[in-house]
């Protein structure tokens, strides 16, 4: 996982080291049981303070993405984690909901949606 931080961006360092981290969760990227990198080497890697990583992580912990377990590392949590379901929900509602709604722009019907998405359902059942 490659972090791109941007000092100019106006968004803190800490809140751009999280965003990235969840995102790449999301995706797939970062699996189950993977180990972040440790705080003082991303911090070295990233010329930041420990303590701005620390920030990091300790909030994607509260949000449930990831465990830091003392003296080990942090870990990401698997797709058990209440939190990460609420987020995947969300996910899926907001493009099913843009599906949706080009597929009304389109004049789909209910029924030809509802095919559609069987359709895909099954051919992403067959990539898995």
């Amino acid at each position: 996982m490659k972090l791109i931080l941007s000092n100019v961006s106006g968004i803190p360092i800490y809140q751009q080291i999280k965003q990235q981290v969840k995102a790449a969760i999301l995706s797939g990227q970062l699996g189950e049981g993977e180990a972040l990198p440790s705080l003082r080497t991303l911090a070295k890697d990233l010329q930041i303070s420990v303590l701005t990583v620390t920030r990091a992580y300790t909030e994607l912990e509260q949000e449930g993405f990831v465990k830091n377990v003392q003296g080990r590392g942090c870990f990401v949590l698997g797709r058990g984690s209440q939190r990460l379901q609420e987020h995947l929900k969300y996910r899926a509602k907001t493009c099913l909901t843009e599906g949706i709604q080009a597929g009304k722009l389109a004049g789909l019907s209910r029924e030809d949606v509802h095919h559609l998405l069987d359709i895909l359902w099954e051919a992403s059942a067959d990539d898995e």
